[in-house]
């Protein structure tokens, strides 16, 4: 019986350690070829030894396995670079299939000690990096169908955060990033599907080197496997990257420890019209003042009740 992805190709950005790694070796797992992304050059390890670099080490173990992997140490949030990734995958493979976008980085600060620099470079390495590679994608995929005269097979498995959904006070950089990367999966979605191709977007809660520091406080369990390994998170990117997820397209799930929830879309709460031409300030006081007076002191259009979510 044939592997889900066996004669599939695939770019994993950020894919040297933690979760990218991770998600890597799930889809080389299933078959697939994979161009594994890091952004860095060989250099020493910690202990002065000669290293590869996280990117080769990744490509190195999937080999090592059996499977076929190439490194790509470009810099994701280069528009260039992020083009000569892709045209690694095609020219090492003969096309792209599917794309994970996983690379990113952490700079907490709450909103009113940001410095600019530190804004700008999550926004940067997030979602400039996500719309880079699937921009060229895209553009291949798009390519690709015209030439065949229909739909091809495209999966782009993006990486949101529970900080979008719940607000994070000490994320302001990284939350915004988060929810304009679901804005770019969702516009993704409608602009690709007649194409073949699906876009999706992950929430993922896992230990790994740059969330560290988030979850220092929990320390894994004794004896039994940590609900916050990456491990958790890989085979649903693994999933979605398969033909059995053609369906699947324009959502946000949140995954972690043995769990997967599909989050609903925005729905309207209340709608209120104006009596003549425009809204008064008196009008729109005496509508939305009572409203709100009625709801939870503190509540807000974040949903921070999905950072309670568990396996039961």
């Amino acid at each position: 019986m044939p592997l889900p992805l066996e004669g599939r190709s695939a770019v994993v950005t950020g894919a040297g350690r933690g979760l990218g790694r991770a998600e890597a070796l799930e889809l080389a797992r299933l078959g697939a070829a994979v161009v594994v992304n890091d952004y860095g050059q060989p250099g020493r390890d910690g202990t002065g030894e000669a290293s590869a670099g996280p990117a080769e080490e990744t490509a190195a173990e999937i080999r090592a396995r059996g499977g076929t992997a190439v490194a790509h140490t470009g810099d994701v949030a280069d528009f260039g670079q992020a083009e000569q990734l892709v045209r690694t995958a095609i020219d090492a493979f003969g096309e792209l299939d599917i794309l994970v976008n996983n690379a990113g980085i952490l700079r907490d600060r709450m909103v009113f000690s940001m410095a600019e620099d530190e804004w700008d470079s999550v926004i940067r390495v997030h979602l400039k990096g996500h719309f880079n590679t699937t921009r060229f994608a895209a553009a291949h995929w798009r390519e690709r169908a015209k030439k065949r005269g229909g739909p091809v097979f495209g999966r782009i498995v993006n990486t949101a955060s529970e900080a979008f959904l719940a607000g994070s006070a000490g994320q302001p950089n990284y939350a915004a990033a988060k929810g304009g990367i679901v804005g770019l999966t969702t516009s993704t979605a409608l602009a690709l599907a007649k194409y073949g191709v699906t876009a999706n977007a992950i929430c993922p809660r896992a230990r790994t080197r740059m969330t560290e520091d988030v979850f220092a406080g929990l320390t894994p369990p004794e004896g039994g496997p940590d609900p916050l390994a990456p491990e958790h998170v890989a085979p649903l990117v693994g999933y979605l990257a398969s033909p059995a997820a053609a369906r699947i397209n324009g959502q946000v799930l949140v995954v972690h420890g043995g769990m997967v929830a599909v989050v609903e879309r925005p729905r309207v709460r209340e709608k209120f019209d104006s009596k003549q031409d425009t809204f008064t300030y008196q009008e729109l006081d005496a509508l939305l003042t009572p409203h709100f007076a009625a709801r939870p002191a503190g509540e807000t259009f974040a949903a921070a009740e999905v950072l309670g979510l568990r396996r039961e």
